[in-house]
């Protein structure tokens, strides 16, 4: 090649870089442009409220039904007051006008048409998506005598022919009248009565409850809505009130142009809902597990309380129901598939206190009426920040102290994203929620605030989230440039792609730390410092961000979604681009003793387990859980096992003075240990000597003089805590290294050996050869094995021929059984 085509090559080389720079300045250029839209939208929208609300002072008493609107509320509905926005919204539609009203969950958006109904003559309308929720309000209004029907599939023909002739009555008795959008787009006879209720001036409005369901833009698109856009066009002098507790402005104005109504107020509560409790729980990685944590705060938070936990899949409410009634709780499940007279009878027993826990799908919940519901836990994270507020909502609607806890975790994001993806923005909802979950720092409330379009002052949030909760030992927050270890993600996803293999993010991270199998390694990618956790985190972030994404494929049984490079990956790879993420430097304190959750105040909860927690040394996920939280320990890691070979060790002499304690075991001849109970964790042997915690940090010491790994007798291992026996061990010396592979593999040959790693770690100390590559083989070795040792990862027990380095700081080894 000549120096003109070499120089060619890289000129042309250098292009496709600027190439690439300039698609990407392109693509954040209308991102921008698309910000500074919504931020004027945000604005607009509330200078608008603010012009409406101000222009006629709807929340005046002065007009000519509020002496009637003020009776009925004390006579009939056995109410005092007005809830913010409730009267404002009253006043507008009794005034004929179009409005729009956004109120949490709980807020008391029916009785903004409950009680007008009352006030005037003539038919409200109501469409409601779900027949359960229409029945419970029907069934409510019914005790309050007020006049009422519903229309459904199940209605019979006497009692249709009764309502559609009330209906066109001038002075027909009937006040309000249930119906769903789908009764509304397919029977063209009740079209043309409700026609001829019009005709004769008896449709007083048309209520559209969950109005973001007509844009595809909402979280919960439903087709047969779209069809209410001709509802003004055929009834122009019935007004529309549209209610909801959550609609962005994207969605506000889309449902503006579908119901024809551009011109309509829109009134707007506060989303804030100051009794609720916001905070987010890193998922334990098996069911078991996840099972242990949820019943340990069932039983110990919120013992004897009444809540709701919500599951992704009817498959999953059923098993967390199960195993919840073997332990005693009382529970019942509800979802679509349950019969209609499982899901009443659940339903009826939860709300009389029978029993005091539904766990259940998203079929449950909307528009009931229990006050006292003290908790609600999500099993797997929502598809959308909307369907989250919506469904924590339904918690603290007497006011008082309420939690609403989510359990994350990277799984459960492929999960949902395999069944939003054909939504118009399902993926853009998904990732808005894994951003709120993944977040270490910023006030919940603000997330949710800022979604939503509304400003949020975080002091606002007076303790009552995870992060804003001052009892918590939170430390202080580190941004830290990860860019590197993202370039070894795009590097494993290349080579898969280059033996066209595909990468779920289970095999990614697998891959990431060197196990799976042994075509997706890398070699030139060295595992990272930090936890599994941290890493799913890390993949988190840059899948929100666009340096990775989700491709789906089908199955015959099932959709997967596999992770490929996103849009700005070679942004990335070609160190144009710097991935900063927060972390939080834990500083040591000890945590709070959790108390029973007092529902007549507001209080600080007890300490729990945080999502995301680093150190100043590396980045790392806490260990910390919500069970030890509440049994008041100690921030610090419960003890691990470590074994360390006396002899050269510097705990000869620290632990020499209690080694008579073990001379009264049994058959104690051939066992040279030191071995005394931790309090701390029952299960384990720890030395309670000063020095050694000193050193050690609490982890869990075997003293032992001679190991003997290849003796017949594995005497010195029977006294390892079972969860302590797992193959992967770390040897510091060459010479004992094939006895150790051979005495922990003869170890777990009967304890279900499919489960087990079989693997061990040689550690040099000093390396014996002379040799430079070989010197540099050791070190690296070294490295990894703590590096290895350090994030936990397959490693219970620890064999130690001499003290570890001082620069290497305490060694922190898992304790989790593979069983």
């Amino acid at each position: 090649m000549t120096d003109y085509e070499q120089e060619l090559e890289t000129t042309e080389s250098e292009l496709a870089v600027v190439e690439i720079e300039l698609q990407d300045l392109q693509e954040r250029r209308n991102v921008l442009l698309d910000k500074i839209a919504e931020l004027k939208a945000i604005l607009s929208q509330q200078e608008d409220c603010k012009e409406q609300q101000n222009s006629k002072a709807w929340d005046g008493t002065d007009f000519p039904w509020t002496p009637a609107l003020e009776k009925i509320l004390r006579s009939v509905f056995k109410l005092n007051s007005l809830r913010p926005m409730q009267r404002q919204t009253m006043n507008a539609t009794l005034s004929k006008q179009d409005c729009l009203l956004i109120m949490p969950t709980g807020g008391g958006k029916s009785l903004c048409f409950q009680l007008p109904a009352l006030v005037d003559k003539g038919l409200t309308l109501v469409v409601s998506p779900l027949v359960s929720l229409m029945e419970d309000q029907q069934m409510a209004l019914e005790h309050l005598g007020v006049p009422s029907a519903m229309l459904n599939a199940a209605t019979s023909k006497g009692d249709l022919m009764r309502i559609q002739d009330d209906m066109v009555k001038p002075n027909g008795e009937l006040r309000i009248l249930y119906v769903t959008p789908e009764k509304l787009a397919k029977s063209k006879r009740f079209m043309n009565r409700l026609e001829k209720c019009y005709a004769v001036g008896h449709l007083a409005r048309i209520v559209i409850d969950e109005v973001h369901c007509c844009s595809q833009w909402g979280h919960d698109f439903r087709p047969d809505y779209k069809f209410l856009g001709i509802m003004k066009r055929q009834f122009p002098g019935a007004p529309i009130l549209g209610l909801t507790a959550t609609a962005t402005i994207k969605v506000l104005e889309d449902v503006k142009k579908i119901l024809s109504i551009p011109k309509s107020l829109l009134f707007k509560a506060s989303f804030n809902r100051p009794n609720l409790y916001y905070e987010v729980y890193e998922k334990p990685s098996t069911q078991k597990d996840f099972m242990d944590e949820l019943y340990r705060l069932i039983s110990r938070r919120f013992s004897g309380q009444s809540g709701i936990i919500y599951c992704f899949s009817r498959k999953d409410s059923e098993e967390v129901t199960s195993d919840l009634q073997s332990r005693g709780v009382k529970a019942g499940c509800y979802h679509a598939d349950v019969d209609a007279a499982s899901r009443s009878r659940v339903h009826r027993m939860w709300l009389s206190g029978e029993i005091k826990i539904v766990v259940a799908t998203v079929a449950f919940g909307m528009g009931i009426d229990k006050p006292d519901v003290r908790f609600v836990i999500h099993h797997s994270l929502s598809k959308s920040m909307e369907n989250l507020y919506q469904e924590s909502g339904r918690a603290g609607r007497d006011d008082q102290r309420s939690d609403c806890i989510v359990f994350y975790r990277l799984a459960d994001v492929a999960r949902q994203s395999s069944m939003v993806f054909t939504e118009m923005t399902g993926l853009q909802n998904l990732h808005g929620i894994v951003r709120y979950c993944i977040d270490v720092s910023s006030c919940r409330r603000s997330l949710i605030a800022h979604h939503f379009g509304e400003m949020w002052d975080s002091s606002h949030c007076n303790n009552m989230c995870d992060h804003c909760d001052k009892s918590r030992n939170k430390g202080s927050i580190e941004k830290k440039d990860v860019s590197k270890y993202c370039v070894d993600v795009l590097s494993i996803l290349r080579a898969a792609a280059d033996t066209d293999q595909r990468m779920t993010t289970a095999k990614l991270v697998d891959a990431w730390y060197g196990r799976g199998a042994a075509s997706l390694k890398v070699k030139s990618v060295a595992v990272p410092p930090f936890s599994k956790e941290t890493a799913e985190r890390v993949l988190a972030h840059m899948l929100i961000h666009d340096y990775l994404q989700e491709d789906f494929h089908f199955t015959a049984y099932s959709t997967i979604c596999y992770i490929v490079p996103g849009s700005k990956a070679k942004l990335l790879q070609n160190n144009s681009a710097k991935i900063l993420m927060d972390f939080q430097v834990k500083t040591a304190k000890k945590a709070s003793v959790d108390v029973p959750n007092n529902s007549s105040a507001v209080s600080s909860p007890s300490a729990t387990k945080p999502l995301i927690s680093g150190d100043s040394s590396a980045l790392s996920v806490s260990k910390r859980t919500p069970s030890s939280a509440s049994k008041g320990a100690s921030t610090k890691e419960k003890p691990k096992l470590v074994i360390v070979n006396k002899d050269k060790s510097f705990l000869n002499d620290s632990t020499s003075s209690v080694s008579d304690q073990a001379s009264h075991n049994k058959d104690n001849t051939k066992q040279n240990c030191v071995l005394k109970k931790s309090s701390t964790y029952p299960n384990s042997k720890t030395a309670t000597n000063k020095q050694t915690d000193d050193k050690f940090n609490g982890l869990s010491i075997i003293d032992n003089c001679d190991l003997n790994f290849g003796d017949s007798d594995e005497g010195n291992f029977k006294q390892i805590p079972k969860k302590a026996r797992r193959t992967a061990e770390r040897v510091h010396s060459a010479k004992k290294f094939e006895k150790s592979v051979s005495a922990i593999s003869s170890l777990n040959s009967d304890r279900r050996p499919e489960k087990r790693k079989k693997k061990a770690y040689s550690y040099f100390p000093e390396s014996d050869s002379d040799d430079a590559e070989d010197q540099d083989s050791d070190r690296k070795r070294m490295k990894q094995s703590f590096s290895e040792i350090q994030t936990g990862n397959e490693v219970d027990a620890l064999v130690l021929q001499q003290d570890p380095p001082k620069k290497h700081g305490p060694i922190i080894v898992s304790d989790e059984d593979d069983d």
